[in-house]
């Protein structure tokens, strides 16, 4: 049976999404425009401020291999 809490996982989506613009820029397909840069920059500072993006070795975060937290 597959695991499907494996696609909760942010980090996941950011990874397809990337391999997809990789693959599509392979075949000389231009999706991104000029300005990608700085729509990416707002993207992320976005996620940061609702707490997507965070420190993975927190307290309260079953992933986390930092014994001093």
């Amino acid at each position: 049976m597959i695991d499907t809490s494996r696609f909760k996982n942010y980090g996941l989506w950011l990874s397809i999404s990337t391999l997809i613009s990789l693959i599509l820029q392979g075949f000389k397909i231009e999706i991104l425009p000029d300005n990608y840069q700085e729509i990416v920059n707002v993207i992320l500072s976005i996620m940061v401020l609702v707490g997507v993006i965070n420190h993975p070795t927190t307290n309260g975060n079953e992933n986390s291999n930092n014994k001093d937290c």
